[in-house]
């Protein structure tokens, strides 16, 4: 008997071909998956922690996990990683690996920027448009209102944007050109990372 009782560690509790599969499926390594599953369960009460695998976490109880509390998009990226029936952005654990999977340092920088996009297009309408950059920036400078833009500040920063990023001058940026903008700056996914 070696020690698989319920005192056995976590490791025992993700099904050995479940593990293998979540290591194909997504850009983490067996460690990373397993401390994932720690902290994932973690958030559970404790009766509903042995089938972690198929449970769902709250929006509001996701959101103390230190490393998103302190990100300016928590709402959109609860929004974008759940797969939530009911659209509630509760995170199931495999919600969270996909999560951590495109914020890791392995995933490539076209994912990245694919999964920025959507987190960025708050009204999900496929294009960032006026509105859209209004609130990334927002986010971005915080919202207190010391370091708000004045409106002029806010209208002149939009429009260097869509200079810079609107090709096709259609005065809002679809993926495609988000990602042209991207790929221009190199800081772009190492800055777009959460690491447990």
């Amino acid at each position: 008997e070696g020690g698989s009782g319920a005192m056995g560690g976590s490791a025992s509790l993700i099904p050995r071909d479940l593990l293998g599969e979540y290591q194909e499926l997504t850009f983490l390594s067996k460690q990373e998956i397993l401390l994932a599953y720690k902290r994932f369960s973690e958030l559970l009460p404790k009766e509903e922690r042995e089938n972690a695998c198929s449970a769902r976490v709250p929006k509001r109880q996701f959101l103390t996990l230190p490393e998103l509390r302190a990100n300016p998009f928590q709402h959109r990226i609860c929004h974008v990683f759940s797969t939530s029936e009911n659209n509630d952005d509760s995170m199931s654990f495999e919600d969270f690996l996909d999560m951590l999977s495109v914020f890791s340092d392995s995933a490539t920088s076209d994912i990245k920027s694919h999964y920025a996009f959507r987190i960025f297009d708050f009204d999900d309408d496929g294009t960032l448009d006026r509105k859209d950059l209004e609130q990334l920036v927002n986010c971005l400078t915080g919202q207190g209102e010391e370091s708000r833009l004045s409106s002029a500040e806010m209208e002149q920063l939009i429009q260097n944007i869509l200079e810079e990023s609107d090709i096709d001058k259609d005065g809002t940026i679809n993926l495609s050109e988000f990602q042209h903008v991207v790929s221009r700056s190199p800081d772009f996914a190492s800055s777009f990372k959460i690491v447990l």
